[in-house]
């Protein structure tokens, strides 16, 4: 599939790129980590059968500006994700989050007051502590990675982001996910923003997780690596009212380890 963005959004941190298709009610997808929107477009397909499909790239990723000195922090994204929400004048629509899309979608509603239909957090950064090992040694020496030459910085990108998947990804979808990483820009990208992950983000709203107030399904591969299923346990704990489901034989890219599967959940909870 051609993965293109035509629409833009100016912001003053940069460019950001997104999409929009389908008919019927609002449903709105957040990536993640070191992701882009790409991972959601067989289930953004089917879901547009029934829906309006927003889709985007966070800023720094993907089809998005990249620069030097950017701001891609959480607490960015966030401000992006509300002003975007205004701008395509959606009223309480379904959001569906992967990641740190999911630190995302719960700092716009607990912190800025956007209102959801409903929120389904897909293996998503919440709960601390978060990022494997080699991200955390990745963002504790970011300049030294940065540093890489760009034949080995290619290298460490397509093994690292082999490993969110259960099963290694076909050749034609791990080069397009690794493909924005690449170059002189895109490698300082990808060291900016792990560089700029802090937990102090999740931190400032793990305890107000209750106070959503919209039905939430958390769904998890239960192979995740990356996070680990006790981190879906415990999101689960702190939002009473969510619905916990696991994805057998996934792990922490579930768009691509079990698509159908994850295609007919989130079908059937947009729909209850």
């Amino acid at each position: 599939m051609d993965w293109t963005l035509p629409e833009r959004y100016d912001t003053p941190r940069g460019v950001v790129r997104w999409a929009r298709f389908g008919a019927g009610e609002p449903v709105v997808l957040l990536h993640g980590t070191p992701f882009s929107s790409y991972v959601w477009r067989e289930i953004a397909a089917a879901l547009a059968s029934r829906h309006t499909v927003h889709v985007w790239d966070l800023l720094g990723y993907g089809q998005s500006e990249m620069r030097d000195g950017q701001d891609v922090s959480l607490a960015a994204q966030q401000e992006v994700f509300a002003d975007l929400l205004r701008h395509w004048g959606l009223d309480r629509p379904a959001v569906v989050a992967h990641d740190f899309g999911g630190a995302v979608a719960l700092r716009t509603a607990l912190l800025d007051g956007a209102r959801y239909g409903r929120l389904a957090l897909l293996d998503a950064v919440s709960v601390r502590p978060w990022g494997s090992d080699f991200f955390r040694l990745v963002r504790d020496h970011s300049e030294v990675f940065a540093a890489l030459p760009p034949h080995l910085h290619e290298a460490l990108v397509r093994r690292y982001v082999s490993t969110a998947a259960h099963r290694e990804p076909r050749r034609e979808v791990l080069d397009a996910l690794v493909a924005p990483w690449l170059g002189e820009r895109g490698q300082a990208a990808f060291y900016r923003q792990i560089a700029q992950a802090d937990e102090h983000y999740t931190a400032e709203v793990e305890d107000r997780f209750g106070e959503l107030d919209c039905p939430v399904l958390i769904a998890w591969g239960e192979q995740d690596g990356w996070l680990p299923p006790d981190r879906a346990r415990r999101l689960a704990e702190a939002i009473p009212h969510a619905r916990l489901e696991w994805l057998p034989d996934a792990g922490h890219l579930v768009q691509e380890d079990s698509p159908a599967r994850l295609t007919a959940l989130l079908t059937d909870f947009l729909a209850a």
